[in-house]
């Protein structure tokens, strides 16, 4: 075939054509090009791939990127094992070997130290719509009022993050993707209609910019604070990455008593006071003024609190 009929073919320009041929030809594929009017790129008669063709450090990421715990959430936990098994007995000496240590000594675990497994009875079920295009309907149960709705969605993909499965779908509501937390599909319906999942949609693409959307929206404002070295240790166990990564780009160098002065990013006051009291007396609140005072206000009531009861054990 030529490069336009393959581009034609494969709905890309034919500039990505010629550059993944060049990948091809880079990763000892028996693909050639016969130039004039009926020439194009051929595959070698008889060509096939070799799974012994896995060098040893392929074969050790593909073990490692195994996710049990994922694969099991939707209901492939025993073709990830039985996978996993074929893999490892088509693989040559000393590639087995290795492949069989990575298994033996790495974990992926992805849940936060403090979140439980994630309860989403309709998972399984929502992973095959993904990959059937199969539109569903689901009662989905929301924050806000109603807190409980009836939606049809196109499901075009699914993301785990943070041992939580949410689901990437355009809806009878939005023709844009929003996000949907599978533990809070309440009920789900695989309908007979099928959907076109866009050719240009990349998954991992929009998450990313989902992401930087997401924090954009949720930060309302920053609180400039001052820190000691071991508030800031403590700071990376109670707030997000995104949250102390912030404070590093603003922070100024440690002073002779190895106090910090930086911004922290917030959703809201209340949320705020919450997070900085975690951090008790290795931080200190300059402004916005409001926070200040709510810090103030929380520690009082804190002193009272104690201070009788104290005088009760006392007494």
């Amino acid at each position: 075939m030529t490069a336009r009929q393959l581009a034609g073919e494969l709905e890309v320009s034919v500039r990505t054509i010629y550059r993944d041929v060049e990948s091809l030809h880079q990763a000892g594929v028996a693909l050639y090009g016969e130039p004039g009017p009926a020439g194009g790129f051929r595959l070698l008669d008889g060509y096939r791939t070799r799974l012994t063709g896995l060098s040893t450090a392929e074969a050790e990421a593909l073990f490692l990127t195994a996710m049990p715990s994922a694969a099991s959430d939707l209901g492939l936990g025993a073709a990830l094992a039985a996978a996993r098994l074929k893999l490892q007995s088509a693989l040559p000496e000393p590639v087995r070997t290795r492949t069989q240590l990575v298994g033996d000594r790495f974990h992926v675990d992805a849940p936060g130290w403090y979140a439980g497994p994630d309860d989403a009875p309709h998972l399984g079920a929502l992973a095959a719509a993904v990959i059937d295009q199969r539109r569903v309907q689901v009662r989905y149960r929301r924050w806000r009022e109603p807190t409980d709705v009836d939606r049809v969605l196109d499901p075009l993909g699914m993301v785990l993050k943070a041992g939580t499965w949410y689901v990437v779908a355009a809806g009878d509501t939005h023709p844009e993707p929003r996000t949907y937390k599978a533990n809070a599909v309440l009920d789900l319906e695989l309908l007979d209609d099928t959907f076109d999942r866009p050719a240009d949609f990349d998954l991992a693409a929009w998450w990313q910019h989902h992401l930087r959307t997401f924090r954009d929206r949720l930060w309302q404002g920053h609180a400039r604070v001052r820190i000691s070295t071991a508030g800031r240790d403590r700071m990376s166990d109670v707030m997000s990455r995104s949250v102390c990564d912030h404070f590093d780009q603003t922070a100024t160098a440690p002073d002779a008593a190895g106090w910090m002065t930086g911004e922290i990013p917030f959703e809201s006051l209340t949320h705020a006071r919450g997070e900085l009291l975690k951090l008790g007396p290795e931080i200190v609140v300059e402004s916005p003024p409001e926070l200040r005072a709510a810090l103030v206000d929380a520690v009082r009531k804190l002193g009272t609190l104690y201070a009788d009861a104290e005088t009760a054990v006392v007494g």
